[in-house]
């Protein structure tokens, strides 16, 4: 396991949660399928106000309220060196740790929560479990396959291409109500996140597609107003 630090910044941060988003640094993996994690991590930044985002072991990191927001700039599959130089720093638990990616085994629109489990074949994760040497950590993973359909071909290429035009408004749906799942761990906790949830995105109504083109989207689901 990790060697806590006894100072008394880390003694007073050993509570304090951490939302992680798992991605590639630089504009040309920016709008990848396998950077969901890091675009849900900027709206939250974002809807927060956070702090400016700072370096810090080898990660983006910046504070809000709520919680510390960190993308690892170390690449997807080292992103464990970055987290456990910052639970090393910190006294981070793993449990206060919500790690958010992309998984290819689900539709685009589908988002599954869960408080514990195995990497699954994602090489991100795998990097923080390993560093980690728990699997303790709640995440949430953002479907990306193409609905109705498995990716065919070269996976690796796949998740490294960009979406389809006519699959925009669907990962940007997808991305907010990503946004209010972590909200909902934060303030609720990770059993109640995952029955709000886990599952496809509910069908556009009247009424929501009316309120999303003014601007103000309908929301009816719990913990979706942003702390601070």
């Amino acid at each position: 396991m990790w060697n806590e630090t006894s100072t008394t910044e880390a003694v007073a941060r050993t509570d304090r949660a951490v939302v992680l988003g798992l991605g590639n640094p630089g504009a040309g993996y920016q709008h990848t399928r396998h950077n969901l994690g890091f675009r849900v991590i900027d709206s939250l930044h974002r809807g927060w106000s956070a702090e400016p985002w700072r370096e810090e072991c080898a990660a983006l990191c910046a504070r809000a309220e709520a919680a510390e927001l960190v993308k690892p700039q170390t690449f997807m599959n080292r992103s464990g060196h970055a987290v456990r130089c910052l639970v090393e720093r910190y006294g981070y638990q793993p449990e206060r740790i919500l790690v958010v990616y992309d998984d290819i085994a689900l539709p685009l629109g589908t988002l599954r929560l869960r408080p514990v489990g195995g990497p699954g074949g994602h090489r991100g994760l795998a990097s923080v479990v390993g560093s980690l040497r728990t699997d303790s950590l709640p995440r949430l993973r953002l479907g990306i396959a193409p609905p109705g359909e498995a990716p065919s071909g070269d996976l690796a290429e796949f998740v490294l291409r960009g979406f389809d035009p006519e699959e925009i408004p669907l990962v940007e749906r997808q991305i907010e109500r990503a946004v209010r799942a972590c909200e909902a761990w934060l303030e609720r906790g990770v059993e109640p996140a995952m029955a709000a949830f886990n599952g496809p995105l509910p069908p556009i109504d009247g009424v929501e597609r009316a309120a999303a083109q003014a601007g103000h989207e309908e929301d009816t689901d719990p913990g979706s107003q942003h702390p601070r």
